[in-house]
């Protein structure tokens, strides 16, 4: 049977860059209703400044909700994004099974986005994955990482491909199980897909390599497709289309999942989700944010 595996970045990914700020109720029923739909493996949030990051600052009292409801279902797998020892400390304390880190294949992005060069984030990503590994004797930690503006930056352009293949070959030598490779701002094209990949299966074995991909232009879909066609088997996605990224204009949010659902089980590959579900957690989902959601498929469903 062929299948692909969708990772739920709605909740951190998605509501992180959203004006809105949803309660802990609200994203408690988001998840039920998500789980509803098959959902499995799916960001729950940051633990991040709430200075720097105002829509995270629940994060923490979601996880405690969460566990109350959902900590004996060992099926699911909800990861928190850690930007330090202080953040991985609290998902240890939480008994979380996975985490994330966050690097870029840009210097400038690097800056704005976590206030540190490349060099510096893999220093402190290095010490947060060893204390990781050193847990495993208490229960086992996943490290997952995320490289953002794989194929262009809005400062530094063009991102050379070679530097994408080394930092996410870093990534998976400093104990990564798998790599998410980023388009942040939705600029890549099918084209610049297909080279990177090619360059990144030479080094990184294909299971270890993930997709992540904006909308803003359109293209998600295709270069989701594109992977695919590659060996890609994990791909990243938002309910409804949720989210953006405050550093490029006019981004329209992560790839909604309804969409890569719809495409997926159009050619008979399995996603173990359910796209009525999905579509009824939008609709939910759009009023809960006061607006309509990115998601095509959605959009044209609810209206019937």
């Amino acid at each position: 049977m062929k299948k692909v595996r969708l990772i739920e970045v709605g909740l951190r990914d998605g509501l992180q860059n959203e004006k809105i700020n949803l309660s802990v109720e609200h994203r408690l029923e988001l998840i039920n209703q998500l789980v509803g739909a098959g959902v499995e493996n799916f960001e729950i949030g940051a633990f991040v400044s709430p200075k720097w990051v105002p829509q995270m600052a629940c994060t923490e009292d979601l996880v405690i909700q969460y566990n109350k409801k959902y900590k004996s279902v060992k099926k699911l797998q909800p990861s928190v994004l850690v930007p330090n020892e202080i953040g991985l400390e609290k998902a240890i304390s939480h008994q979380l099974g996975e985490i994330a880190i966050f690097a870029s294949c840009s210097e400038s992005f690097s800056q704005k986005n976590i206030n540190c060069s490349i060099s510096e984030s893999f220093e402190r990503f290095e010490k947060i994955v060893k204390l990781a590994q050193k847990n495993n004797q208490q229960y086992k930690i996943k490290v997952r990482g995320y490289l953002s503006v794989c194929f262009g930056c809005p400062y530094d352009g063009l991102i050379d491909e070679k530097k994408v293949v080394q930092l996410a070959k870093k990534l998976i030598d400093i104990g990564c199980y798998e790599v998410s490779i980023g388009d942040t701002i939705g600029i890549a094209h099918v084209g610049q897909v297909e080279s990177l990949f090619k360059k990144l299966m030479k080094v990184i074995p294909v299971k270890k390599l993930a997709g992540h991909f904006h909308d803003t232009r359109g293209q998600a879909l295709a270069n989701i497709l594109a992977a695919y066609k590659l060996g890609i088997r994990t791909f990243d996605s938002s309910i409804g289309g949720l989210g953006g990224c405050p550093y490029a204009r006019g981004a329209t949010g992560n790839v909604a999942t309804e969409d890569v659902v719809y495409m997926f089980h159009g050619m008979g590959i399995q996603t173990q989700l359910n796209l009525a579900q999905l579509i009824k957690t939008n609709a939910w989902l759009s009023q809960a944010m006061g607006k309509e959601l990115p998601s095509k498929v959605a959009r044209v469903e609810n209206l019937k």
